[in-house]
């Protein structure tokens, strides 16, 4: 149920990873107490969100996208992270079809059933900014991409990036600090293939007319292909919303909580315990409790609801929520389906089946995506 691991491994794709991953996924509090499950995951639901311009833009699986269009800026055309912005959206990244026939590919899909809080509360240390970035962008994979996170984080200034992760600037301008980041997700819709899309699926009779114009040794023709159609196409998401809230350590502070932790795990601290080490007179700062979706009606619930008092101190941690059946299951009517809460973006060199022309596309794919990382 929960696992606390080293540098590296939380998933097979995170690279530089923080030290110490608390998972936890819930169920009401029942006259046992709480449950812990791993829970299934919500029914498909496709989420139109017409844009001007020819492209459409939909969140739906086998739609493509270039991620180079926004490469470092995703999370203003993805609804991923607290944004100034009252609409309602989730998806405004331009897609194209691409293939034809998919539904024939199963998905798999879960419904929630009801009373449960089908979601998960975890905590990640981070030992720099980088690791914070990474961490709240874990579930968020990017086919052929060392770090996928880069590409919704790397044109964030500290300001910018303090706002959105609710701590002050200060914190994320020099390497003095460490970070704890604590988030709970109530996950509502979601949609995956059950397997890859194989190389002899059917293609939309333009693009299948464009990918033969795609020469072997041609740089420029696999340029313009990608830039009319994408890179990627959406393997997988699920959407929903969270809760996360950023704690600031020194690093000596840190050092002493993750050890504890890395050692003992979560659910072997007491409550007190547990809220001693992240109190306003251990932590450097405490950030505010931040939405995923930017809804500052959810948020001002939390800043009020999850309010703890301890001596002459008292302040809002999500830390409250550990454990309490009661305050979650508010929680879970609160966290609708109003942000992305996982991506997965797979390479559009599948839909090459001469294996030297796949190839070829590939490693212009390489090659653009490592010039990015690079000069951002």
């Amino acid at each position: 149920m929960t696992k606390a691991t080293t540098p590296g491994h939380h998933h097979a794709a995170a690279a530089a990873a923080p030290g110490v991953y608390e998972r936890r996924r819930y169920a009401p509090r029942t006259a046992a107490g709480l449950v812990l499950l791993v829970a299934g995951l919500a029914v498909l639901v496709g989420l139109p969100d017409p844009c001007t311009g020819q492209r459409e833009s939909q969140l739906r699986l086998g739609k493509a996208v270039n991620v180079f269009l926004r490469y470092g800026y995703l999370s203003i055309s993805m609804k991923v992270i607290s944004y100034n912005d009252s609409e309602r959206w989730l998806f405004k990244e331009p897609t194209n079809n691409i293939f034809k026939g998919l539904d024939l590919l199963k998905t798999e899909e879960y419904e929630v059933k009801p009373g449960i809080f089908n979601g998960d509360f975890h905590m990640e240390f981070c030992d720099n900014r980088r690791q914070l970035f990474q961490a709240y962008f874990r579930d968020f994979q990017i086919e052929r991409l060392d770090s996928p996170w880069r590409a919704y984080t790397e044109g964030w200034h500290p300001e910018v990036a303090a706002k959105k992760l609710g701590i002050q600037s200060k914190y994320l301008e020099r390497d003095d600090y460490c970070y704890v980041l604590v988030r709970v997700s109530r996950f509502r819709d979601s949609a995956r293939f059950a397997k890859p899309i194989p190389p002899n699926q059917t293609l939309e009779p333009e693009v299948s007319r464009r990918v033969q114009s795609v020469a072997v040794g041609d740089t420029t023709s696999a340029v313009q292909f990608m830039n009319r159609y994408g890179t990627h196409y959406i393997n997988a998401y699920v959407t929903g919303n969270s809760l996360y809230q950023v704690f600031v350590f020194n690093k000596r502070n840190y050092a002493h909580v993750k050890e504890k932790l890395k050692t003992r795990g979560v659910l072997a601290l007491s409550r007190v315990d547990l809220h001693e080490h992240f109190a306003p007179w251990y932590v450097e700062h405490m950030g505010k409790i931040r939405c995923a979706s930017g809804n500052a009606t959810v948020e001002a619930w939390a800043a009020r609801k999850l309010r703890l008092s301890y001596y002459v101190f008292t302040y809002s941690s999500l830390l409250k929520l550990h454990g309490d059946g009661a305050l979650l299951r508010i929680l879970s009517e609160l966290l609708q389906n109003e942000a992305i809460l996982q991506l997965d973006l797979r390479s559009l060199g599948v839909i090459f089946k001469d294996p030297a022309k796949r190839a070829w596309y590939e490693e212009i794919l390489d090659n653009y995506l490592k010039l990015w990382e690079v000069n951002m």
